[in-house]
């Protein structure tokens, strides 16, 4: 047990939530007679449309009843518009998304800001020909008398026509082109001309077996008249999934490349068209380092793992690994796999034991569950791994994690002490934009169900940099301004490296990589280091999240990235990734070099490996946590509390510090000052967590945990004690709070959280000073982490306290369970200085807990 332990809260008091300010900002809107004369050529080019449509399907198909997805955009939203689309018969709900930075026009724009972006939502709706019939038939009447009195029920169609952009059908442009298959197809072809070519077909998801049926029927249909044939079905419910894993020839995907408008691209049914097998990781085979030795000194774990690794197959017996390690791999894929392809694995693995091998760290004491869910990729004249095309990655994940805790084929739970799940691969066909993909939503829903926490890499983008300069311009850079021109061109490029999925996830805790390792580089050659001081890695994703949340959440070390100018000079400047697994890099266990060699290591980069080494610490603070608890908290039940006090604890450590200071030197102008703050957490989250200050506590620093449960319209006050020696005194001081929660999901919804939980505290002047991130940013995803200073001399009497309070309300649909949260609150002040911060808040805290038990013990 550390010196000074964390400290916990009393039970926190009761109390009604904070009632929220409604949001600023009038919008102009057209007057009806205006929507008319816009609207009247989109509704005629929809009934066209079907007609067309079903004199196509009365070809092609015979009993087929045309249907469409009518994609409606408003301006502003219109809360509960899917309870009037289930009014009219024959209107199905699909889903919602946001749309922002409209452009406004005469027609709408912001009044008190005319040039300002809008902010939508593109409303989803299947209709068939009745539907859409009487839809319009509702809207002339409306529009003939604007006064008219709506049918119950359908009163959100007034408002919907009154804030409506636009109508259009869903067709093959969002089909195809917006996820980028036809350049992976393409690309495809480019290799093996003669392949076949599996894809998925993510459909809508209808409300009723019945009609998911008729659909997955219809595509196969189509499917097997192109030449292929349907090789699984996934259908989950919780996230609103219905995908199939598909197959077609080459010409006939050569078919669709040249020309898209074939029946099966046409097919209403499909919401999107994606590649399979994207979720690649690797590039070459690792360049052994020195052999490992003394391994024997090294204790063997003893306790049941607490961390999952889902990931290649690692190399089991490597020294550094042997008896670490519990492989649970039901699908034999060990089989495909020889001992020198078993790269990433292996190092995800060997991080999560051991941490970065540069340095000297005792491994964890538990032994860490690993189910393989990838293989060597067949397509790459590379060593690299992935996700098999043969296998929907949504599908795989879903069974992978229901077989830790409910077991299946027949078999009980395989690791049901697991509360981390580490996911170091990301789909480099999905770059996150406005709509969360399926494994997102999967591992949202799954982290609710089962109570762990996802720790999933924001994702790696090694492509090239321009800089933007001249090659004159280039040979004079001194070290910071090489830096500066790297920086400002990553945020050009900033929409070509976001987020890959599933990183987006609101409920899991999202890794981008620090450029920074141990490593001693013996020999860098024609490598050159674009930063001179530890920065976010060029290769590492940029956020923001969900409706602009924070992502990623946190960056950590993650390796340096060392470039290279190319051999044929360019104008304006680019550089590129140099590909070595020698120094420098995070030092990892891997295959040698040598068959059979069982001791080598290499070094890598990258986001996957902070991740792995995120995990790690999250272990290493779940065993913290169960110490505190056993020790001063025996008669309470953790079980609940344990992830969002951990999800808590991971973020609780970060501050922006240099590395935040130096990207706002690099971009600040006189334009973007506003602006400058969301600019650096995109690309830093919250910033390095420290774990070790959240381990324990110094003689100037007390961190207090909290936790409870809480639902709609409720909330919880906690106490901190304000020590009083710091009374008066003008010294420098800093307040940390952070709160983290597992929200439920609300799959079809454009809110998609369930729960929003926020805090909100007045610290008496003691702290004014905001740091970091936005505080309207921090609100919208499930970690709400605020650091604030000052150094004000504030007079203050012993028993006076910050009152810290936990709100709880319903966002995107009814809070069926109570919510668990975690929080945690520190205290500092510059070490050294002649304040006990932590002994004066322990003393303080520590009568109000014996107090509480004791009135706990009465009331039984």
């Amino acid at each position: 047990m550390p010196e000074r332990p964390l400290l916990l809260f009393p039970t926190p008091q009761v109390a009604d939530r904070t009632k929220l300010p409604p949001p600023r900002g009038r919008i102009h809107k057209p007057n009806v007679f205006r929507q008319g004369q816009r609207l009247l050529p989109m509704f005629n080019q929809l009934q066209a449309a079907f007609e067309t449509r079903r004199v196509e399907l009365q070809q092609n198909t015979a009993g087929i009843d045309p249907e469409q997805v009518l994609v409606i955009k408003t301006i502003g939203s219109v809360e509960h518009f899917a309870n009037a689309v289930k009014r009219i018969e024959g209107l199905e709900w699909m889903g919602e998304l946001e749309s922002d930075e409209i452009a406004p026009d005469q027609d709408f724009f912001d009044v008190n800001n005319p040039e300002k972006e809008l902010n939508g939502r593109l409303y989803l709706v299947m209709t068939n020909q009745r539907a859409l019939d009487e839809m319009l038939s509702l809207w002339r009447r409306y529009q003939t008398d604007p006064n008219m009195q709506f049918e119950r029920g359908l009163t959100k169609f007034r408002d919907v026509f009154l804030h409506l952009k636009s109508i259009r059908r869903w067709d093959v442009q969002d089909r195809l082109f917006e996820t980028g298959v036809i350049d992976i197809w393409q690309e495809d072809l480019e290799y093996d001309g003669d392949r076949v070519i599996p894809f998925e077909a993510e459909l809508w998801f209808r409300g009723s077996n019945e009609l998911r049926a008729v659909s997955a029927s219809q595509i196969t249909n189509l499917v097997q008249q192109a030449g292929g044939r349907i090789l699984n079905q996934s259908v989950i419910e919780g996230i609103a999934y219905h995908g199939l894993l598909a197959e077609l020839p080459a010409h006939a995907i050569r078919d669709i490349v040249e020309n898209p408008t074939t029946e099966l691209v046409k097919c209403e049914n499909v919401m999107f068209f994606r590649p399979v097998g994207q979720m690649v990781v690797g590039d070459k085979s690792p360049e052994s380092d020195q052999e490992i030795s003394q391994i024997e000194e090294i204790p063997m774990p003893t306790g049941d793992p607490v961390i999952a690794l889902l990931d290649g197959v690692p190399l089991a017996n490597h020294s550094l690994l042997a008896g670490r390690l519990i492989i649970d791999d039901p699908d034999n894929w060990e089989n495909d796999y020889t001992a020198s392809e078993r790269v990433h694995g292996s190092s995800m693995a060997s991080l999560i034991v051991h941490g970065d091998l540069n340095r000297s760290q005792p491994p964890l004491s538990r032994l860490v569950y690993v189910r393989p869910i990838m293989k060597p990729w067949p397509h790459s004249r590379t060593l690299q791994e992935a996700i098999p095309e043969n296998c929907l990655a949504v599908d795989l994940i879903h069974r992978a994690v229901k077989r830790i805790f409910e077991g299946d084929q027949g078999e009980g739970p395989v690791a049901p002490r697991i509360k981390i799940i580490n996911l170091s691969i990301g789909d480099r066909a999905r770059q996150f934009t406005q709509s969360m993909s399926p494994i997102a939503r999967l591992l949202d829903w799954l982290s609710v169900k089962y109570g762990v926490l996802f720790v999933v890499s924001a994702g790696n983008h090694p492509t090239t940099i321009s800089l933007g300069v001249s090659r004159e311009e280039f040979d004079s850079f001194q070290t910071d301004e090489f830096e500066a021109a790297t920086i400002k061109a990553l945020y050009r490029d900033a929409r070509n490296r976001k987020l890959l999925s599933p990183a987006e996830t609101i409920n899991g805790i999202s890794v981008g990589a620090v450029h920074l390792d141990e490593a001693q580089v013996a020999y860098q050659g024609n490598r050159i280091d674009p930063f001179g001081r530890p920065l976010p890695s060029p290769v590492s994703a940029f956020g923001s999240g969900y409706r602009r949340a924070i992502k990623p959440d946190v960056i950590f070390y993650g390796g340096r990235q060392l470039y290279r100018l190319p051999l044929q000079p360019t104008d304006p400047v680019t550089i590129e990734p140099a590909i070595f697994r020698t120094t420098p890099g995070n030092k990892v266990a891997s295959p040698g070099s040598l068959a059979g060699e069982q001791n080598a290591t290499s070094y890598s980069c990258g986001t996957s490996n902070a991740t792995a080494l995120i995990s790690r610490a999250a272990g290493i603070c779940y065993d913290s946590l169960q110490q505190i608890f056993n020790e001063h908290a025996a008669e309470v039940d953790p079980s609940n509390y344990e992830v969002p006090l951990l999800k808590a604890m991971l973020v609780h450590g970060c501050s922006w510090g240099d590395v935040g200071s130096r990207i706002s030197e690099v971009l600040r102008t006189p334009e973007n000052g506003r602006q400058l703050s969301g600019l650096i957490s995109r690309w830093i989250g919250y910033g390095i967590p420290v774990v070790d200050r959240v381990l324990d506590c110094t003689e100037q620093r007390a961190t207090v945990l909290g936790f409870g449960q809480l639902s709609d319209g409720e909330a919880h006050v906690f106490s901190l004690p304000l020590p009083p020696s710091l009374g008066s005194r003008p010294e420098w001081r800093r307040l940390t709070v952070t709160l983290a929660w597992l929200s439920p999901i609300s799959a079809s919804t454009q809110k998609y959280r369930t729960a929003s939980l926020w805090f909100e505290m007045n610290n008496n002047g003691l702290a004014p000073t905001r740091s970091d991130a936005d505080w309207r940013a921090v609100r919208r995803g499930t970690v709400q982490h605020e650091v604030f200073e000052g150094q004000r001399a504030e007079p203050f009497i012993d028993g006076e306290v910050i009152e810290i309070k936990v709100n709880c309300r319903e966002d995107a649909g009814k809070i069926q369970n109570p919510v668990a949260y975690g929080l945690a609150v520190s205290l500092e002040v510059a070490e050294g200085l002649d304040i006990a911060v932590y002994n004066e808040i322990r003393t303080r805290i520590a009568p109000a807990i014996q107090i509480q038990q004791a009135t706990d013990q009465g009331r039984r």
